[in-house]
């Protein structure tokens, strides 16, 4: 029932990074084995319920020979291998990349460092905030603001290690249909801290502009009740909402102008605290504009919304008993997958053992090797800002054509264009039109895959849903994917990051005692592109193997539970007591930013390394020490010091630290950087040298490349319509309307 079914792999991931990709491929089918040291997974945490749900168990002390014996007959009969350990750790114990797959070339072997195997940091104990620090994330402010702040603020949210698992279960899945191809695997390699850049998106572009980036209002109120409301206008029936609000009669003439938004703001601050928060939310949705209370993750745990859609679900743990974790994140019309519990400790070791005793017998590789998993393969973009276009973006890295078809009136923010289209082509189409769809159509008979981000019910009505797309072309892979997903009462709705980051808990989390506040970086949009390209890498995969299409689902509701499963693994006795707040520096006195002489620096440490940073970080007294105590002392001690001295000493102590980078232009600029790729220049159409990150995963033998720049939009008509066998047309097309070659701003 998954598109993984009869794809086997051992998980030997721990904390998180590792685990999570293994639970995004036992969702679809996988037949996963997760491998534990003796007494179990080193981080005893709750959400383990979700990250090793749908896994065998088995118990091995790599320390012994018999043991690690097993583990290499396991590996014999694996497709896939998984591994999060610093480089090098692997490789000692004589199961890394290296010697694993030479011995079975068509394995796959999935690393997820801290930092890459040649990166100068790789032997830095790489620690979530550590990591945090190190890509900028906790300086800037909202995903629209790029002002710098005197000091970090942390974030309790895993992003580096979640958007590594997304990436890398996307990698397999690419690397699972060229493998299927030519018969060969390949080594993946997708480090925490290069995986951050896909969620600082569009912050690392430079030169930064949000020009033609306009709408009513976005931002957070405070309501009647004393509760707060994301409301964001997205151009979306503006007339009804004001008409609905009672603000229809409001004066002046341009009064939603940008040079008019201070006196806007004083209007709306005291609009909104005319109604409660769950007023507002009634009367927007009404109007068909958006808005969310912004609630707390425990509330969307038991949301109406959160219920129907299946973003949140019950699953019966051995260990905890009953839990709500969440739910799917692709859905599959096709293959389905399913969420089943996690396995007691050791529970599988029998059959495992069996398991380990029947090496794999496969087919010998073609004699064509492949250079790009989705060589060959044509996609239809037909979306909108960020999650959506990553999605296609994704895609073309990993070697497909992709068609990016935006509207000939619609312009959107160069930032955004600029950032996910590059390696697409593009053209201007009106598919409200009759010819505009006859051109669509053509279009279709030779594309594999459609992307679209249209809300539920809009594409039905263009008349370019998936029931009437495969109609025409029954293997079509169709990937919707939207705010709310496609099912429960919110299916409807409109949205963006800013409404995901509300409804799940975000907000509130990062706010703290204070109003709301929006994540540094735009977290769901991004993570919800890389969710979609990866269940169109399995239907492929599926398509592939049995001729047949499918559709699939994701949504950034979907996204921003699955970036929360520390926290959204509910069960009876859970407490809330992860970081909070605008003043957090982290999640105790080992793991959270200090400041030094000259700037500020995140350490991370475990408290058995405390008698070591004692000894040779000459941090004397610390080892006696803990709580409050242990984080003043470690105040006092690192303001003496510079970052650079202090990230030194406690590195060579055997703890993870590094200096808190201060915003994405020092990021990008990093030689290292540029050197391998996540910092790419190149030259744009019309507005010269464009910086914009590069792909993170690294596939050594179907390599990801950026592509070209994004296009000026429409620059592309010409080549695609002559394709399809309508190059003559091109002229009355464009006289009538439905294409334009030129003059429409980016987006």
């Amino acid at each position: 029932m998954g598109a993984l079914d009869g794809i086997r792999v051992i998980d030997f991931g721990q904390y998180i990074a590792g685990p999570m990709t293994g639970m995004l491929l036992a969702d679809q089918g996988a037949d996963v084995i997760k491998v534990d040291p003796p007494g179990g997974p080193v981080w005893d945490a709750p959400a383990n319920a979700t990250w090793n749900r749908g896994k065998q168990s088995i118990v091995l002390d790599l320390k012994t020979e018999a043991d690690l014996a097993t583990a290499r007959g396991l590996i014999a009969s694996a497709d896939v291998v998984i591994e999060n350990f610093r480089p090098g750790v692997m490789d000692r114990l004589g199961l890394g990349a290296a010697a694993t797959t030479e011995a079975d070339p068509r394995l796959i072997y999935a690393s997820l460092p801290g930092f890459a195997s040649d990166d100068p940091r790789r032997d830095i104990r790489a620690w979530e905030g550590v990591v945090g620090a190190a890509t900028a994330t906790y300086f800037a402010r909202g995903v629209f603001q790029v002002e710098d702040s005197p000091r970090p603020v942390y974030t309790a949210v895993p992003i580096p290690s979640s958007y590594a698992a997304f990436q890398t279960a996307t990698a397999i899945g690419m690397a699972l249909i060229a493998r299927d191809r030519d018969g060969r695997g390949q080594t993946i390699e997708v480090p925490l801290f290069d995986g951050m850049f896909g969620a600082l998106g569009y912050r690392g572009q430079h030169p930064f502009s949000i020009r033609g980036f306009s709408g009513l209002t976005t931002t957070q109120y405070e309501c009647k009740d004393g509760r707060w409301v994301q409301f964001h206008s997205g151009n979306q029936n503006v007339p009804q909402f004001m008409e609905l609000a009672g603000i229809a009669h409001w004066p002046g003439e341009g009064l939603f102008e940008p040079e008019r938004r201070e006196e806007l703001d004083e209007k709306f601050i005291a609009l909104f605290k005319t109604r409660t928060a769950q007023e507002w939310e009634d009367l927007i949705a009404k109007a068909g504009s958006e808005a969310t209370v912004c609630r707390t993750s425990a509330e969307w745990l038991t949301h109406e919304h959160a219920r129907a859609s299946r973003a949140i679900v019950d699953v019966d743990d051995p260990v905890l008993g009953k839990t709500s974790q969440p739910g799917l994140n692709v859905r599959m019309s096709g293959t389905p997958g399913a969420i089943r519990p996690r396995r007691p400790l050791d529970a599988d070791r029998g059959s495992i053992l069996e398991q380990a005793e029947q090496p794999t017998e496969a087919p010998a590789p073609s004699e064509d090797e492949l250079r790009a998993a989705l060589e060959g393969v044509r996609v239809l973009d037909l979306c909108i800002i960020l999650a959506g276009p990553t999605a296609g973006r994704t895609l073309a890295e990993c070697g497909a054509d992709v068609i990016k078809i935006d509207a000939p009136n619609r312009g959107e923010s160069v930032i955004f264009f600029t950032d996910v289209s590059r390696a697409k082509r593009s053209i201007l189409l009106d598919l409200k039109s009759d010819e505009g769809r006859e051109v669509f159509w053509q279009l279709v008979d030779s594309a594999d895959v459609i992307v679209q981000n249209y809300r539920a019910g809009v594409a039905e009505r263009l008349g370019i849903g998936y029931d009437e797309v495969r109609k025409r072309k029954p293997d079509i892979v169709y990937a919707s994917l939207n705010s709310y997903g496609h099912e429960g009462p919110w299916a409807g709705r409109p949205g963006h990051e800013q409404l995901a980051q509300a409804a799940t808990g975000m907000q509130v989390r990062f706010g703290g005692d204070g109003p709301p506040t929006l994540q540094t970086n735009a977290i769901n949009d991004y993570g919800t592109g890389f969710m979609g390209a990866y269940g169109v890498a399995l239907a492929l995969l599926h398509r592939n193997r049995t001729g047949e299409g499918q559709h699939i689902d994701s949504a950034l509701a979907y996204t921003g539970v699955s970036l929360q499963t520390q926290f959204i693994t509910d069960y009876e006795g859970h407490e809330w007591t992860e970081a909070r707040g605008q003043n957090a520096l982290g999640d105790g006195p080992l793991h959270r930013a200090y400041e030094a002489s000259d700037g500020w620096l995140f350490l991370g440490a475990r408290p058995d390394d405390l008698e070591r940073l004692e000894t040779s970080a000459a941090l004397e007294g610390i080892a006696a020490l803990e709580g409050d105590a242990l984080e003043r002392a470690l105040e006092t001690a690192i303001a003496t010091g510079t970052v650079e001295e202090w990230v030194a000493r406690l590195v060579a102590a055997g703890a993870g630290a590094h200096r808190v980078v201060e915003e994405p232009r020092q990021l990008m600029l990093d030689p290292w950087v540029i050197e391998h790729g996540l910092s790419v220049t190149r030259e744009h159409m019309e507005r010269g040298p464009v910086t914009t990150t590069g792909p993170a995963a690294r596939l050594s033998r179907t390599p990801l490349v950026p592509g070209r720049s994004a296009p000026t939009p429409g620059s592309d008509a010409a080549e695609i319509l002559g394709e399809i066998g309508l190059g003559d047309r091109l002229e009355t097309l464009v006289s009538s309307g439905v294409v334009r070659t030129e003059g429409v701003a980016a987006g």
